[in-house]
């Protein structure tokens, strides 16, 4: 089934309001597997109305309205609909009582005429009722097109469509996806290695998405039961995972899950703690930690050390070796984590030291970041290069890049501590 959806209100067009309907709805049909190729933005005129329906008319299989059916003269998405498919309007009698007790129950507020067309629909059309508002909705099907009329506010046109709308759009199949999150492969090299799987693609699909840092792949199947949906899925899955290098990139599911979670998680399963001395980050690092419920039981607390100085002063590390070797270097992101892990007697630590930018520092570009991690055994650091980026996003990145490295420690065989 092809689906468009049209809304309907000048306050889109203008910027006045921000059309979140289309999202709402693309969402709700793509999960019973109705396809939405359109989204329009028409006025509140009824002659540009008029000309977008007949457009929609000759293309579309199911076609919802969204806005437009108030009281007022500019609310002409009814009456504009019905001219088009030549249907007069009628009294819903459920809208109408819903109308009457409304304004029975507020009499400080006068009901005039035009208050009743909010209880209209058209000849014919099956009532979806408003749960929350005062005008009906209608959905009809003339010459094996399909029309749904909605409300505006999406306070009302939510509750229209969970409980009104979709149960009659039910179909057999259904769309089911599943997230796959990569880190440490941009976007372009990631669809260079899946190019044969995405040109041949037909059901299930994938698409790359990229996120700060990381890429996401959804894959997408319909089908007519979640075990059929879960075989084919896993099938591409596989394909997915065997190219190239994949596997050792892909760190976990779901539009919500992060690298902070995997690490947070797996520090909890292994009841060890974790702490970090961050320079450049500012904290960054362990704000995202201490966001997960549960964070003290792995996070005893840490440090900022911006200056060279407190570095100095709050991890004790000597000032000349800092001034010797500079604080964007191996040898300060090392003592940083060392140093951090044994002031607070934690199991392993973090640090990040570096150049945020946008100037260079010590002779180190905008985004040279040094990254060092201290366990029982042992400390090392690495080095990552987050060129050609703002300076949050380097801070962002970078962070993204010392959970990866936790993460990926405690995957390790025999890293339990």
């Amino acid at each position: 089934m092809k689906a468009e959806i049209i809304a309907v209100g000048t306050e889109i067009l203008t910027g006045q309001i921000v059309n979140t309907n289309a999202q709402f709805l693309s969402e709700k049909l793509a999960g019973l597997g109705i396809d939405v190729y359109f989204q329009t933005a028409v006025g509140d005129n009824q002659e540009r109305l008029l000309s977008v329906l007949q457009i929609a008319k000759d293309r579309s299989d199911l076609v919802i309205l969204t806005g437009g059916l108030g009281p007022t003269e500019d609310d002409l998405t009814k009456q504009t609909l019905a001219q088009f498919l030549g249907r007069e309007l009628v009294i819903d009698p459920k809208a109408l009582a819903k109308l009457d007790g409304f304004f029975a129950s507020r009499p400080d507020r006068s009901r005039t005429p035009n208050n009743e067309r909010q209880a209209q629909i058209l000849k014919g059309a099956l009532a979806l009722q408003n749960a929350t508002g005062l005008a009906v909705g209608g959905l009809i099907q003339v010459d094996q097109v399909t029309y749904v009329l909605l409300p505006g506010p999406p306070s009302e046109l939510k509750p229209m469509v969970n409980q009104e709308l979709l149960p009659l759009l039910v179909t057999g199949e259904q769309l089911y996806s599943r997230v796959l999150r990569f880190f440490g492969i941009g976007e372009s090299q990631l669809v260079t290695v899946l190019a044969d799987l995405i040109e041949d693609q037909t059901d299930p699909t994938l698409a790359p998405y990229a996120k700060t840092g990381e890429v996401t792949l959804r894959l997408s199947t319909k089908a007519s039961s979640l075990a059929e949906a879960q075989k084919k899925l896993d099938q591409l899955e596989e394909a997915i995972l065997a190219k190239a290098n994949l596997a050792e990139l892909f760190y976990g599911y779901g539009d919500n899950y992060s690298l902070a979670q995997a690490s947070f998680d797996l520090l909890k399963s292994q009841g060890l703690t974790l702490t970090a001395a961050e320079s450049l980050t500012a904290g960054l690092f362990q704000a995202t930690l201490a966001d997960f419920s549960g964070a003290s039981s792995v996070f005893k607390g840490g440090f900022v050390t911006y200056s060279m100085e407190e570095k100095s002063r709050m991890l004790a590390i000597p000032l000349a070796d800092l001034e010797k070797h500079g604080v964007v270097s191996a040898f300060t992101a090392e003592r940083m984590a060392e140093q951090a892990r044994r002031l607070t007697e934690s199991d392993l630590a973090v640090s990040l030291t570096g150049v945020a930018g946008p100037d260079s520092l010590e002779g180190q570009p905008p985004g040279t970041v040094f990254i060092g991690l201290a366990s029982h055994q042992g400390v090392s650091s690495i080095k990552v290069n987050i060129a050609g980026r703002s300076r949050s996003d380097v801070r962002e990145i970078a962070v993204l890049h010392a959970f990866n490295l936790v993460r990926k420690t405690l995957l390790k065989a025999g890293i339990l501590l």
